[in-house]
């Protein structure tokens, strides 16, 4: 397991939880001694424009550090899935966030959509035929959602509990890649105040199992939500013991 970070990452851009200096320090701090870390480059406009028309990047660009940030997190989501394709799973430790982000508009601490972008990229370079995406934030990912809910190779699937995830694993039929929209906000020391550390592993383990039979081992995750600083390093790490 690869994990995508940069040091712009830590940046604050915003007044946003997403944005809160020092949140991902923590996380940093667990993940280092135990990972590979690799550096991605920022996403192109292009890569961008495959997902948000013209008018949603310019009002992005009207902020010279959160546009070159978003692209920098979308171009950590690009190489994440790169990576994942090349049967190396990668967790992009990245920020701003993305799955609210939609063709037009955003909400929700999220601009550009950084998991639909990177799906986008390998369908548009022809890598892949179809894909599954499993949100697993406390947050419906409206945004992710609509922009593939029209597209029958891409399947959204938002988590309820974990023995919903299980039944919808256990029906769902073979992608070329899982990409996860990882969210920690569920924790119990959260704002959700549901899902234990384990809890994760858990899911991390039952995605695995499925891809090992029906997605050839092809996966790669993105930070969504998690604002906990203290126990978002420990909750990323259950899930990449999970997805060993």
């Amino acid at each position: 397991m690869k994990i995508v970070f940069h040091e712009r990452y830590r940046e604050v851009y915003s007044a946003d939880p997403a944005a809160t200096q020092g949140r991902l320090d923590r996380a940093y701090e667990v993940l280092k001694p135990e990972y590979e870390f690799v550096e991605p480059d920022y996403a192109s406009e292009q890569d961008i424009q495959l997902m948000h028309t013209d008018a949603h990047i310019d009002r992005i660009k009207q902020k010279k550090q959160l546009f070159e940030l978003s692209l920098l997190a979308a171009g950590g989501a690009i190489k994440a899935s790169e990576l994942a394709l090349a049967k190396e799973p990668a967790f992009g430790l990245i920020r701003p966030p993305g799955h609210h982000a939609s063709k037009n508009s955003c909400w929700g601490f999220c601009w550009f959509n950084n998991i639909a972008v990177a799906i986008e990229k390998l369908k548009n370079e022809n890598k892949i035929d179809n894909a599954l995406i499993i949100d697993f934030d406390l947050h419906f990912g409206d945004g992710t959602n609509g922009m593939f809910k029209q597209d029958e190779r891409v399947s959204y699937y938002h988590m309820g509990t974990l023995e919903d995830l299980e039944k919808t694993l256990e029906q769902q039929d073979s992608c070329d890649i899982i990409g996860i929209s990882a969210g920690f906000d569920r924790h119990l020391d959260d704002w959700g105040g549901i899902l234990s550390t384990q809890d994760y592993q858990e899911i991390g383990k039952m995605i695995k199992e499925f891809s090992l039979n029906s997605c050839p081992d092809k996966i790669f995750a993105v930070l969504e939500g998690g604002y906990n600083h203290d126990m978002l390093g420990p909750n990323i790490k259950a899930l990449l013991q999970g997805l060993k």
